[in-house]
């Protein structure tokens, strides 16, 4: 719950730096089994920190009518 708080304090693009630099280093294989898992926890707090983030963006993402008035979009359009 810390490390999430001070994920917060980080943009978006600042957590995907982090998430790339944690996947390299397990990707590696050179980090010992436990600091693995905890590299592996904190990836998922930064992964779980910016989905949120994301998430609400696309909640509050416009979408112009045909009139041209604005809306809030509640989801994304399906894809067809």
């Amino acid at each position: 719950m810390a490390e999430e708080k001070k994920f917060a304090d980080l943009s978006i693009e600042d957590i995907f730096s982090e998430l790339e630099k944690t996947a390299a280093l397990l990707e590696s294989g050179e980090v010992p089994l436990e600091e693995s898992f905890s590299l592996y926890e904190k990836g998922m707090e930064m992964l779980r920190e910016v989905t949120g983030r994301i998430d609400l963006v696309e909640k509050k993402m416009l979408k112009v009518a045909k009139d041209g008035s604005l809306t809030e979009m509640d989801s994304l359009p399906d894809r067809e």
